[in-house]
């Protein structure tokens, strides 16, 4: 029996790609911390490039006075030229990779521009310390406001505090434990073919709250997402036992439930598990950098507090830190399954 699991494992994927996933995670959660988001936005670099290159043509795409179904052709369409582009790129890396291992390290680099994690926590970590320290200004939230796409300018405190913590739960999920699970199933194409649906689904997907020219990337973005999105829920609820007032049976529980819990659209089991790990209320209506209303519902336990401040920013700081731990602590126990831990 352990022969036949051990045979589907080396199916699915190549148990040499852990390494290189936990030196990817290790190397954007050390410079990440270094050197901040660049140009005020915390995600994936290859999010960026996808708003680079699509961005300005897709906002232009966009004309709300439209029929759905004309926009939703547009936004495929638009998708299809960004997913070829994007394959194409991971094909590239992946043969350059090989030709240039560099002892393992050209890969190690090239997976890091599909994920984040440093930059997160400096996003977070400045706005804590201003809010600590009464110093709330634009500077303090504008990296959260760029990488969640959030026009924060009009609100309070409370909401740019569930902002960020809403943000650490997302980029747990979407930018460490999805590029790696597509990186060990399919390598850098995988990676690189899920961060441009990642990325599309960032920066036209609305939280589904749009017209119709972001249904489709969403639409297969969910697809690609529903598992590491699940793994990464249940990483986040068990880091909840770690977590000073956290309630991992009570996170657990919820993710098995329907009741005041996130769509996958809006955050899926991740965003839930920190609610109701935290015993807070999250989500909430916000409006986009575009002006757009996104309609969110309110996640978290009955009668859990929406008025966030900074020791609830602290303890999603902190319980993003033991889910990430938890992850690499996973891979490790992944590469001992396969007996190539020692």
């Amino acid at each position: 029996m352990k022969e036949f699991f051990l045979s589907l494992q080396n199916y699915m994927y190549d148990p040499d790609r852990v390494y290189t996933a936990m030196a990817a995670l290790l190397l954007v959660t050390v410079v990440g911390m270094i050197t901040g988001p660049m140009h005020g936005n915390a995600n994936p670099f290859l999010w960026k490039l996808v708003n680079g290159m699509f961005g300005g043509i897709g906002a232009r795409l966009d004309r709300l006075q439209r029929p759905a179904a004309d926009l939703s052709f547009r936004g495929f369409f638009l998708l299809a030229v960004g997913l070829f582009f994007f394959f194409l790129l991971g094909e590239a890396a992946a043969e350059f990779s090989l030709e240039h291992p560099l002892k393992g390290l050209t890969e190690v680099l090239l997976l890091s521009l599909a994920m984040t994690g440093g930059s997160v926590w400096f996003a977070l970590l400045r706005l804590y310390f201003a809010q600590r320290d009464n110093k709330v200004s634009k500077g303090a939230f504008y990296a959260i406001a760029q990488s969640t796409r959030t026009d924060l300018s009009s609100s309070d405190g409370f909401g740019i505090t569930r902002t960020g913590m809403m943000f650490a739960a997302r980029a747990f999920d979407r930018g460490v434990v999805a590029p790696v699970f597509w990186f060990l199933l399919a390598g850098l194409p995988g990676a690189y073919i899920y961060a441009c649906l990642a990325g599309f689904s960032w920066r036209f997907g609305k939280e589904g709250f749009g017209k119709g020219f972001g249904v489709v990337p969403l639409a297969l973005e969910k697809l690609a997402g529903f598992v590491p999105g699940a793994i990464a829920g249940v990483l986040l609820a068990m880091a909840g036992l770690f977590t000073p007032t956290g309630g991992m049976t009570r996170a657990l529980r919820a993710l098995g439930g329907k009741k005041a819990t996130a769509a996958y659209e809006q955050g899926g089991w991740p965003l839930t598990a920190m609610a109701f790990s935290l015993d807070v209320s999250l989500g909430g209506p916000s409006v986009d950098l575009d002006g757009s209303a996104i309609r969110r519902d309110w996640v978290g336990p009955e009668n859990a507090t929406a008025q966030l401040e900074n020791g609830h920013l602290r303890r999603a700081i902190y319980i993003s830190l033991i889910a990430h731990m938890l992850f690499l602590a996973s891979l490790m126990g992944a590469l001992f399954w396969a007996g190539r831990l020692f």
